[in-house]
């Protein structure tokens, strides 16, 4: 199950927000009976979403969930920049054969 979160920013993705300020546009709390996030303030330009509208992001926010650590471990896997540079310039067949093998093993969904 996704974050509420992750839900929220694709639910204002979709209607034209591109960022969200969870410090300030949109406040999440948890609920102490232990069913989970809420949100307890909304600030946005947009319509607070219904129960049923976050619910059905929940597939589009688990897959942007997943992608997020493939990102993350593509990130670790890639390395410094500056080696990549250096990779580049000493022999560029390897260094891509190297990032092709990272997004191989590393697959998007």
């Amino acid at each position: 199950m996704a974050n509420l979160s992750t839900k929220i920013k694709i639910y204002a993705a979709a209607n034209d927000v591109a960022e969200v300020d969870f410090s300030k546009d949109v406040i999440l709390q948890d609920e102490s009976d232990g069913n989970g996030a809420y949100i307890k303030e909304w600030n946005l330009s947009i319509s607070q979403p219904t129960d049923a509208q976050l619910s059905a992001q929940e597939s589009a926010a688990d897959t942007e969930e997943a992608n997020n650590v493939v990102r993350s471990t593509r990130r670790t896997a890639y390395g410094d920049i500056g080696e990549q540079l250096d990779e580049i310039y000493k022999d560029i067949d390897a260094w891509k054969a190297r990032i092709k093998s990272i997004k191989d093993n590393n697959p998007k969904s």
